[in-house]
């Protein structure tokens, strides 16, 4: 099973052919059914052999589809000090995208 490690949005990613996983926002020019491409490819194995990157492998890409753009749950934030009436309360939803990977 052919596999690769990429890295996007400051995190990384075990990914094959199929996989579907959120990532963080990509870009806001982007649409639902674009081709992405992550270029910053840190391993790939297919089975037999394994390549590393120092700390990338040149050359090599991993192709996606865009499938989503959507927002995550609703974090709540909580700042709360007691015995001087201070309470503050704020939620967040982080963005993120959707891809299904397409090719390693």
């Amino acid at each position: 099973m052919k596999f690769a490690v990429i890295s996007t949005g400051g995190k990384q990613y075990k990914v094959a052919e199929g996989d579907v996983l959120n990532v963080e926002k990509i870009s806001d020019t982007l649409k639902v059914g674009d081709k992405v491409v992550f270029d910053q490819v840190l391993l790939v194995d297919d089975g037999s052999t394994t390549k590393i990157g120092k700390p990338t492998i040149s050359g090599a890409k991993v192709e996606a589809e865009l499938k989503e753009i959507g927002r995550a749950k609703k974090v709540i934030v909580i700042k709360y000090k007691q015995k001087s009436r201070y309470f503050k309360k704020n939620g967040h939803r982080q963005p993120f995208s959707k891809v299904e990977i397409k090719s390693v």
